[in-house]
């Protein structure tokens, strides 16, 4: 069975790139997996369209970054860097230029090999494996070996391929349509085959050979981690409690949420964006290993503490980064979590998946199965309640503690892996800040003229773009400047004068005094007086606000200038 060119699966994704409709898109992808063969062509092509190489969880890396790009565009044409700088200026897509420069590049290729979807991944999996001083080198000459092998269309998504950056509007909701109509099957049912396995090329390839029964079949797999349960605003305690009736309090801490298992004697840490943080947490390890017996998979929040009191949220995110010297920033940052719900048990006490059980039945399971004797994780304290009085008491104590506020859950509710709804609601002492995508910036002047001082802020449209809604330009500490600066670094992908565009990778929470509408920026909208709060590493951009958001909290001013 011969796999599909990697020339066939670009025009596709040409086609697909000129398309606005979310309904017609999900349907071009669909009639494209349906005629596919090849599962390992269908397992590919399903990651490849959301830009990813690997599945979230995955820990191998491509690491080809835009420096190394360049490099390997500049080592097969010939041309100089600062000509194929102009050509990324002109386009504003390293992708676009790649295809430009390679379809006038000065030496012409005598004898081309086809590329196939089967033979890219081979060079990817075999560039992830390389490691140590010289792979770097190596990675640029397999990467010109692609180059000089690839027509200008081929060398255009071979680029937003490495780059993790397809622009062709493909985001898991059109995935996951997509592979529902190919295969005619619940577009419920394939989301949640997703949440549990965060494996799209996986679900594509099940729907395609078992259909429904199959992705039944997939289950919750230690080791694996599944999208963690997220929370809506809620307007006040007042209509959280009318709404749910009882309401079951926890604190909202001030820290960034954990996923622990703990199965085959082996113990994996990963963070909210499903990164495998283990290696940089010994001492959460040590935690699990005292307080739980093997066979489980918790949820929690890791908060960074200092005589007692948490310490601001970006402690936690510089352990979590920790690469070398973990042990003194075990010392200098020491961590506690608190856990406060519970995934899989497979033990005397339960056997298998919990997520389809009601919060009070995990609970019941989750207080059986952690020791909190003060050595190791803390089980989150959860008051189940009607009475508003009680529930603002319960804000006022996280609140004095140094935390955010409270979450309501309802008592009943099941776990629904990647999902934000209405059965858990947050509750905060401040204004809703945004999360926004860091899309470019600006390097500063005087003693500030070695940073990058201002950055460009943008928000998700519908169909994926980013639209920028604002610069932000306080906030931020000389600290904050230098290990921000040093991060964007790595993301440029072109500077024009003092302005400098970057791969959108980033995070940024941000407050404001208020939104307003604004003709100056693509969305429609801009921040009055936006100010830094912190980086949100613990955030994919998918996961950043949306343009609907930023309209909602706009018409909610109104409401909130008339009550003052």
């Amino acid at each position: 069975m011969s796999s599909i060119t990697f020339l066939e699966f670009s025009e596709f994704c040409d086609e697909l790139e000129k398309i606005s409709s979310t309904i017609e898109l999900s349907s071009k992808i669909a009639n494209f997996l349906r005629n596919i063969e090849s599962d390992d062509d269908i397992y590919n092509i399903a990651l490849f369209l959301t830009g990813r190489i690997y599945p979230p969880w995955d820990e191998r890396e491509v690491g080809i970054g835009v420096g190394l790009v360049y490099e390997a565009l500049r080592l097969t044409t010939g041309l100089k860097k600062r000509e194929i700088e102009e050509i990324v200026k002109e386009t504003g897509d390293l992708g676009l230029a790649s295809e430009k420069v390679l379809s006038r590049k000065l030496q012409t290729i005598l004898f081309r090999e086809e590329l196939t979807i089967a033979y890219l991944r081979e060079v990817f999996d075999a560039m992830s494996s390389l490691k140590g001083e010289k792979s770097q080198k190596k990675k640029v000459r397999m990467l010109m070996d692609l180059f000089s092998s690839a027509s200008p269309i081929e060398a255009k998504y071979i680029t937003r391929l490495l780059l993790g950056e397809m622009r062709l509007g493909v985001g898991e909701g059109i995935l996951r349509d997509a592979i529902a109509k190919a295969f005619n099957l619940s577009a419920d049912i394939v989301e949640r085959a997703y949440m549990i396995t965060n494996d799209f090329g996986k679900v594509a390839v099940t729907a395609k050979k078992e259909g429904e029964e199959g992705l039944k079949r997939l289950k919750i797999k230690p080791h694996i981690p599944i999208r963690m349960m997220l929370a809506q605003v809620a307007e006040s305690v007042e209509s959280a409690v009318m709404e749910m009736g009882r309401v079951a309090v926890e604190w909202k801490f001030d820290g960034t949420r954990v996923q622990i298992h703990y199965a085959d004697g082996r113990i994996t840490i990963y963070s909210r964006r499903l990164e495998n943080v283990t290696k940089a947490l010994p001492d959460v390890v040590e935690m699990v290993k005292k307080s739980v017996k093997s066979g489980v998979i918790l949820d929690g929040e890791a908060i960074a503490i200092k005589d007692g009191k948490p310490l601001p949220f970006q402690n936690i995110l510089r352990r979590f980064r920790r690469k070398h010297r973990i042990s003194q920033a075990v010392e200098k940052i020491p961590i506690t979590v608190q856990v406060f719900d519970i995934l899989y048990c497979d033990n005397e006490i339960y056997s298998g998946e919990t997520i389809d059980l009601p919060l009070h039945e995990r609970r019941k399971i989750l207080e059986n199965v952690v020791k909190d004797d003060g050595n190791g994780l803390k089980l989150a304290r959860q008051e189940i309640t009607s009475d508003v009085r009680r529930v603002h008491e319960i804000f006022d104590e996280a609140i004095a503690a140094g935390h955010e506020g409270v979450m309501l859950k309802r008592p009943d509710s099941l776990y629904i892996p990647g999902k934000r709804g209405k059965n858990w609601l947050k509750i905060k002492e401040v204004m809703e800040t945004l999360d926004l995508v860091v899309v470019a910036g600006e390097w500063g002047e005087g003693k500030r003229s070695h940073f990058i001082s201002s950055f460009e802020l943008a928000c998700v449209a519908e169909n994926g773009d980013l639209l920028p809604v604002g610069k932000v330009a306080t906030g931020f500490t000389e600290d904050d400047l230098e290990e921000l600066t040093e991060l964007f670094k790595n993301e440029i992908e072109y500077e024009e004068g003092k302005k400098v565009v970057f791969k959108p990778k980033y995070v940024f929470e941000v407050a404001y005094q208020e939104i307003q509408k604004s003709p100056k920026y693509e969305s429609g909208y801009a921040l009055r007086f936006p100010r830094f709060v912190r980086l949100r590493e613990d955030k994919d951009i998918s996961e950043a606000d949306t343009i609907e958001r930023v309209g909602r909290l706009y018409e909610s001013q109104f409401g909130m200038k008339g009550a003052r």
